[in-house]
């Protein structure tokens, strides 16, 4: 296959059908200010081919991160099919009206939990979160919960796609496709496991 975009639609129906939760989790790299790495688990909540988006508070430490270094690098891993897919690039915010019809498809309790959490904040105790979360459940009652002015998401628009299989005695298939610009075309090339 010559698109990666096809090639991870493929690859990523047969994780829906294969992996019974969370087949859209993945490893979401950043580097800090300082220089050191940062991942952590992630939903994708929409691919297509302007890229990889996923959605989380915008003061966490991971949108942080973004903003100070606008590089990052996503991994997805379906241990039942023997596969991943490594992708890198650069992320820019998605437009509010991106970012609101994505928050109102949510379920309520987790627009009222983005409400309610600092992620990445210290916290003092259980109790305190699950006061804030009564709190916003009382002053949102009877009504819609409206996107928190501090919460969207981003897209990772990919240079680099990585698809991994596992093979026998360890001599892995693994395809990269690789691209200049945005609007390049795209190389693939095989790699040695």
């Amino acid at each position: 296959m010559t698109d990666p975009f096809e090639q991870f639609a493929e690859w990523f129906r047969e994780a829906e059908a294969a992996v019974p939760v969370d087949p859209n989790s993945m490893v979401l790299s950043t580097v800090g200010p300082d220089g050191r790495p940062s991942s952590r688990v992630v939903l994708l909540k929409g691919f297509d081919r302007e890229g990889f988006v996923f959605y989380g508070h915008l003061e966490s430490r991971k949108f942080r991160e973004l903003r100070s270094n606008p590089w990052a690098a996503l991994n997805f891993h379906w241990k039942p099919l023997e596969k991943q897919v490594r992708i890198e690039g650069r992320v820019t915010q998605v437009s509010d009206q991106e970012a609101d019809a994505y928050f109102a498809s949510r379920p309520r309790g987790s627009q009222i939990g983005a409400w309610a959490s600092r992620q990445s904040e210290p916290l003092a105790s259980r109790a305190v979160l699950e006061a804030a979360v009564r709190e916003v459940e009382a002053r949102h009652a009877g009504r819609e919960v409206p996107r928190p002015p501090y919460w969207s998401g981003f897209r990772l628009d990919p240079d680099r796609i990585e698809f991994w299989e596992s093979g026998e005695f360890r001599l892995h298939d693994r395809e990269l496709f690789r691209r200049a610009s945005p609007d390049a075309p795209w190389t693939v090339e095989r790699l040695y496991p």
